[in-house]
């Protein structure tokens, strides 16, 4: 048992350890080290268009790369960090952010877990309620299950 426990704690620690590995080459990266942290938290959080549900920082596609990049020249331009973003949505569409600013467009996107959340509170509270104030019919036991009963607790008590 012990050496399970061990090897399951191990196997636990290599994953989390591979997770962490990102796919920006040292050659890509900028000599500044503040722009560099920038860089890579707006790579964060921008969505690789050939993975899709990974970021650019973690994606090893081409385009992902070309990304990073962009991202960096726009940084050494002198760009804000909104800058860049606004220049890759109107390149790419909203679709490039992982997670979607709060629009009319993308209202639903948002709202639709919070409403999710409600309508189905909401539908637990009901039957919870319904439950309790549901009265519980029983019909008095005939004269043959009295006898049955009598019987079950004599023979118990013997």
């Amino acid at each position: 048992m012990r050496r399970l426990l061990t090897s399951l704690a191990l196997c636990l620690v290599l994953g989390l350890a591979v997770t962490g590995a990102k796919a920006v080459a040292p050659d890509e990266m900028l000599a500044n080290p503040a722009l560099e942290k920038r860089a890579r938290a707006i790579s964060a959080e921008l969505r690789c268009m050939v993975c899709q549900n990974e970021s650019i920082d973690d994606s090893n596609a081409d385009l992902a790369k070309d990304l990073r990049l962009l991202v960096r020249e726009r940084l050494v331009a002198g760009d804000t960090d909104e800058q860049v973003r606004d220049f890759l949505v109107s390149r790419y569409g909203e679709f490039v952010l992982l997670k979607p600013r709060l629009q009319t467009s993308t209202l639903l996107l948002w709202g639709f877990p919070i409403g999710t959340l409600i309508i189905g509170g909401t539908a637990i509270i009901l039957a919870i309620r319904r439950r309790r104030a549901a009265p519980v019919e029983t019909a008095p036991l005939s004269e043959n299950e009295k006898k049955q009963l009598r019987k079950l607790f004599a023979a118990k008590r013997e």
